[in-house]
């Protein structure tokens, strides 16, 4: 529990019930079904507790390893330091960052460790979760997708139609293709908050991408950053399936996305640099939810997260013809 016997600010955070449908994915990003989730993370008495019931609608081997028969809940040491599961079902910890929790843990029943990002998201009434799920360093699949908060779930029916609505457009959109525009340049541009590596808030970024489409495969982008970082590079991307890699000059590294989540690794040239980042597409206007976690010699430095908007501009790639 929170020193102060208290809930912390990150279990304030998520009071309520959340509902979502997450996405399942193979490694190789196959998307092979569904997981309905309602869940709570419940504060009494001093003593939190967290409580999940899933329903997989999925094919394949992964759909019986997941769905165990049985709801989720387990116990939960709060704090704004750590949070730390205790078990049956979970057993690790996350790490707090104002709205966002990066965690780590390990489930005996599904026989995965879970590197689990939750992003409250409240300018866009969301949280953007994702679950990639290993044994020891290999990737056997991932869960994603947003959810929405309800606090009358059970005795509402206006708000469990809201729900039931929200649901359905997550069974259409969780499987799409994570895409950057194809035919038009453009910038998108934002503010991130930023963490230090002791979890302390030091501040903003203001993130723009001057984007430039080369070819349907290819594009030039160039991430200039202003705040708590300055930095500047120009990377070429290339993409090819749910493969995506970078090319330099300034920055090297590949990603692999899940539908509409990429997750990718950056490499700044000539310096012990690097640039861990979890993007996710969330409408149809190329509106991003980024965490960008910074490592410098291989060790946390800053953990960033913020919603990119994109504004178009002009058209790169229009139809071509031989006169």
């Amino acid at each position: 529990m929170s020193n102060d016997n208290k809930p912390s600010n990150w279990q304030q955070a998520i009071e309520g019930e959340w509902h979502g449908l997450p996405s399942l994915f193979e490694a190789d990003g196959t998307h092979v079904g569904y997981n309905k989730v309602s869940r709570a993370s419940e504060f009494e008495d001093g003593r939190t507790t967290y409580w999940m019931n899933t329903r997989f609608d999925a094919t394949g081997p992964l759909n019986d390893r997941f769905e165990i028969g049985a709801p989720f809940k387990f116990g939960v040491i709060d704090s704004d330091q750590d949070r730390i599961y205790t078990g049956p079902d979970f057993f690790g910890s996350g790490r707090p960052y104002g709205l966002l929790v990066d965690s780590n843990y390990f489930s005996p029943g599904w026989n995965v460790n879970l590197r689990t990002m939750n992003h409250v998201v409240p300018e866009l009434g969301m949280q953007v979760y994702s679950s990639q799920l290993f044994e020891g360093d290999t990737l056997v699949g991932v869960f994603n997708g947003l959810y929405t908060v309800t606090t009358d779930h059970g005795e509402n029916p206006q708000t469990q139609k809201l729900v039931t609505e929200f649901l359905e457009r997550e069974r259409l959109e969780g499987k799409r293709p994570f895409n950057l525009p194809v035919k038009h340049a453009g910038t998108f541009s934002g503010r991130f908050e930023v963490y230090d590596d002791q979890q302390n808030f030091v501040g903003y970024n203001d993130v723009t991408i001057h984007h430039k489409p080369i070819n349907l495969l290819h594009s030039e982008q160039t991430i200039e950053i202003s705040g708590v970082v300055n930095e500047k590079w120009t990377a070429m991307r290339t993409r090819n399936g749910n493969h995506h890699q970078y090319h330099g000059p300034d920055m090297f590294g590949n990603g692999m996305s899940y539908g509409r989540y990429l997750y990718s690794v950056r490499h700044v040239y000539g310096k012990a640099f690097k640039l861990w980042s979890r993007e996710t597409q969330v409408d149809d206007n190329y509106t991003f939810v980024c965490a960008w976690q910074f490592m410098q010699s291989q060790k946390e430095k800053y953990t960033t997260f913020g919603v990119l908007r994109w504004e178009e501009g002009d058209l790169k790639l229009g139809a071509n013809y031989v006169d």
